[in-house]
């Protein structure tokens, strides 16, 4: 009987295996380097990947193979182990689409560029052109009633309109510096008008007020006007000149000389009896301090003594008192001192929800009067009605808020104060004017802004118009968006991406 070989080589069994002796253990096929890697791997995964989840917790040491493949590559067919963190679901569309889809569009164009700039010229156009179809209508009657052919009115306000459109292109393409440049001769000059207008022989007195000289023939100029668009540019000019030296924080030097000299402006306008425009000159004044950052205190003063002064002024004087007491009047008065008030009402109350038509108002034939200068917003209400004046306010609002974006997100002092004047040069006039319309203030005698007929008006409003335009231009994502849409550069990015063959051809 043979003896069994006791001497056995390394990795080599002579003997025959016992048939119920368990398999002797080899060795783990990861439990090496790749063991390690793979309880790393399991212990820092935020949520268990499929590969990782899918993995036995010890492989079978007898199936390295199949071990090592579940180890690194993705378990297909596996259903995720009972209470393992799941990949979170891609969030959808939010509910509720309608509404708030519409504000997130209006959102993301509000927020664009260029949006001030076409909300400016856009909405100052609309309302110019409107104005002109409404001088037509509201001026017809009143040009036969002086025997004057029936678009007297509108000829004059169109020409004007074309003058003023050539002013705000011009305003619009000049740089800062030469609006800062023109500041002091557009001061200088008008001042020398307003003193003209108040000599005897040279001013003219229209409706009670001495503030227009002629230039010849039909055509009259009222320097107060240009007043306005003088005090916004030299303003904004010494205020940003002194805040570049940090003098702003000291009252005398934010005071002085920009109070007296709009208090000088105000006297020349008040010699002549127009109180409409001096109160559009004290709250551009008021704005002016308030984008200086004046305190309360001072703010307050001054305030007070403008309040006071045109008390004194109202008080001494029986037509300005008589038109405060007509605020909110419904009855024409004793002696009729309401007639226009209350026939302003009477033409908005007629117009109903979308007016009686163009050309067809009935105040205009008499009722009303002034019905194409201060109370063409009655007008329109008539031959408009509801849904007209409620476009007409949506557009002032409009370029108000495009004119305080463009005032708010500029970094240079001075197109922060020329257009913070500006805007609320507009702002205010139009309240003062639809307010007097709708009964809630006194009668001031101002114009709609680029919506009344008058020359006067219109001119400086479209030149400040286009400093408005000017500034939103200048700013830098306003200028590379610009810029883009220039076709010379849509041609040479197109030229660049071509690339040229080998043969020659493109």
């Amino acid at each position: 009987m043979p003896a069994d070989d006791t001497t056995a080589g390394p990795g080599r069994e002579t003997g025959p295996a016992l048939p119920h002796a368990p398999a002797r253990p080899g060795p783990d096929p990861v439990s090496g380097l790749t063991g390690a890697l793979l309880r790393r791997a399991r212990a820092w995964a935020p949520f268990p990947a499929p590969a990782l989840a899918g993995l036995p917790a010890e492989p079978p040491a007898h199936r390295p193979g199949l071990a090592l493949r579940g180890a690194t590559g993705p378990a297909r067919g596996r259903a995720p182990a009972r209470g393992a963190a799941r990949t979170p679901p891609t969030p959808g569309p939010p509910r509720g689409r309608g509404v708030r889809r519409l504000y997130e569009r209006a959102r993301r164009a509000w927020d664009r560029p260029l949006t001030a700039y076409y909300v400016i010229l856009g909405s100052a156009m609309l309302i110019t052109v409107l104005g002109l179809v409404m001088v037509y209508s509201a001026s017809m009657i009143k040009a036969l009633s002086l025997s004057l052919p029936g678009s007297y009115f509108f000829r004059k306000q169109f020409l004007a309109a074309v003058i003023g459109t050539g002013l705000l292109l011009l305003a619009s393409r000049l740089p800062s510096r030469l609006h800062r440049a023109l500041a002091y001769p557009l001061l200088t000059v008008t001042v020398f008008l307003m003193v003209l207008v108040q000599i005897p022989g040279i001013g003219e007195s229209v409706g009670g007020n001495q503030n227009w000289l002629s230039l010849g023939g039909p055509f009259q100029l009222q320097p107060s006007e240009f007043g306005k668009l003088a005090l916004i540019l030299w303003g904004a000019d010494l205020l940003a000149r002194k805040q570049d030296r940090r003098l702003l924080n000291q009252w005398k030097h934010m005071l002085v000389p920009l109070v007296p000299v709009a208090f000088m402006l105000l006297g020349l306008i008040m010699l002549g009896g127009d109180m409409g425009t001096a109160i559009i000159l004290t709250a551009i004044l008021f704005g002016l301090l308030w984008l200086a950052g004046a305190p309360t205190r001072l703010f307050a003063g001054v305030l007070s003594i403008a309040a006071l002064v045109g008390f004194m002024l109202i008080r001494t004087s029986e037509n300005r008192m008589s038109r405060l007491m007509c605020v909110g009047a419904i009855d024409l008065g004793p002696q009729g001192e309401c007639w226009q008030a209350v026939h302003g009402i009477y033409a908005l109350a007629s117009g109903g929800w979308f007016g009686s038509g163009l050309g067809a108002s009935v105040e205009k034939w008499g009722q009303l009067p002034e019905p194409h200068t201060d109370f063409i917003f009655a007008i329109a209400g008539e031959e408009l009605g509801l849904a007209g004046t409620l476009s007409v306010l949506a557009l002032f609002a409009a370029l108000g808020y495009a004119g305080i974006r463009v005032a708010g997100r500029t970094e240079d002092p001075f197109v922060r104060y020329a257009a913070g004047g500006v805007t609320t040069w507009i702002m205010a006039q139009a309240m003062v004017n639809i307010g007097a319309v709708l009964g809630l203030l006194p009668i001031a005698g101002v114009p709609l802004p680029l919506f009344s007929y008058g020359g006067s008006a219109l001119l400086p409003s479209m030149f400040a118009i286009g400093l408005l335009i000017a500034f939103a231009r200048e700013d830098p994502a306003a200028k590379a968006a610009l810029a883009m849409r220039r076709p010379g550069v849509r041609w040479k990015t197109m030229r660049r991406r071509v690339t040229e063959r080998p043969s020659g051809e493109r």
